[in-house]
């Protein structure tokens, strides 16, 4: 157990740099978990793209026609 031990001082002697690793292990988890779960419950189906003469239309005010 002493990488614990050394661990407990690091996180009591350096707090604010111990705190900013464990925001970047967050930072690193959650996309590289996360998006792979989201993924295979397919709820981040993509929405079909409008045609660009509707939105260039919707834009100006012009119908098209």
């Amino acid at each position: 157990m002493p990488v614990v031990e050394k661990l407990k001082m690091f996180i009591v002697q350096e707090p604010v740099v111990a705190a900013s690793c464990f925001i970047a292990g967050v930072g690193l988890f959650l996309p590289a978990v996360v998006r792979p779960i989201l993924d295979s419950l397919e709820t981040s189906k993509q929405v079909p793209q409008p045609a660009l003469s509707d939105v260039v239309a919707g834009m100006t005010g012009k119908k098209q026609g």
